[in-house]
């Protein structure tokens, strides 16, 4: 007995598609490039020339990261071209946390059923944070699945890689007790505390429903871009002697705050600092969170945190003010 004939296109993955998928993001990827890049997209590998005028002592920092359960938001929506910005810019904003400015990214796509449509809208997202950033999308990888996701769902990851002078590298060990923290507001959730956000509006509001409060419903306000914060804070680390510099990401202000403060000292938040944007306050009597809760779980408003010793903290807030950026001071590094 003859079995019938099984083909991949059969088994679930369409070659053609990902060609189709090529084809729609080419130009657009190649119009990151910077006279560094020394491939086309499809190679094997990523070539980057590794010159770096001006800096006499280039350290390269990486970083990688996806964007978790955010996802879920887009795919109820139907609205992709956002994701791929939030990706790119939480990965600036994790090496620039360490003084770095961003070379180059590559993407990671995965899905059960390759759509060119949606997955193009994925990458122009990342075309456009690229961009804004300065930062070269160079390579990435598209994998088809079946069976692995659910129908219409696809996971995002990215790897950046930029570079600091050895002698300017901010890893706070400088930092002492009475420096100044100052905070720079986020645009939203960013890309954490996802899972318990839509465990509470699961319950009780759909996406789709209007908020006075937020001037969008609440779908849009969670698919609001991760806010990147490289072209305001990173002409500041030439100009200022700044300590320490925190990506406010899961683990919330004090987490990750701590992970640039040395041992033996705390960074002191005073949490009636700023006022603590509607998005949150929704969410915590929705759901009857817990402070201590929202505190370790969501950045509360705050995107990304300066650490500066007291003489410096006016000129670097009135820096940041001529930026329009808002900045105010939130606390100061105390003894543990």
């Amino acid at each position: 007995m003859i079995s019938h004939v099984k083909t991949y296109k059969a088994a679930g993955v369409d070659i053609e598609a990902g060609d189709e998928l090529v084809r729609r993001i080419r130009s657009d990827v190649r119009s990151t490039f910077s006279r560094n890049v020394l491939t086309d997209i499809g190679a094997f590998g990523a070539f980057y020339r590794a010159s770096f005028p001006g800096i006499k002592r280039p350290v390269l920092v990486s970083s990688v990261d996806g964007v978790g359960t955010k996802l879920k938001i887009a795919f109820a929506m139907n609205s992709h071209a956002t994701v791929g910005q939030d990706l790119v810019n939480h990965c600036v904003n994790d090496i620039l946390a360490c003084g770095a400015k961003p070379l180059y990214f590559m993407d990671y796509f995965a899905t059960g059923r390759l759509s060119p449509v949606v997955a193009a809208k994925v990458i122009s997202g990342f075309v456009k944070a690229c961009r804004e950033n300065g930062c070269s999308l160079i390579g990435g990888e598209t994998a088809e699945m079946p069976g692995f996701y659910a129908d219409g769902e696809y996971d995002i990851a990215g790897t950046i890689v930029g570079v600091v002078d050895e002698r300017k590298i901010v890893n706070g060990k400088a930092i002492k007790r009475g420096d100044v923290m100052i905070g720079l507001p986020s645009s939203g959730l960013h890309t954490n505390g996802y899972s318990l956000a839509r465990a509470i509006l699961s319950e009780r509001f759909p996406l789709d429903r209007h908020v006075p409060e937020l001037g969008s419903t609440f779908g849009e306000a969670l698919l609001r871009v991760h806010r990147s914060y490289f072209k305001t804070v990173y002409p500041l680390l030439a100009k200022f002697k700044v300590k320490g510099l925190a990506h406010i990401t899961g683990g919330g202000i004090v987490g990750n705050t701590q992970r640039v403060v040395p041992a033996g000292l705390k960074p002191s938040v005073d949490w009636n600092a700023w006022e603590r944007p509607p998005l949150f306050r929704l969410l915590q009597q929705a759901g009857s969170v817990p402070e201590e809760d929202m505190r370790r779980t969501f950045n509360l408003g705050v995107g990304f945190i300066l650490i500066v010793g007291p003489r410096d903290a006016d000129k670097v807030l009135n820096a940041l003010r001529r930026r329009r950026t808002s900045p105010f001071v939130l606390g100061e590094i105390a003894k543990a």
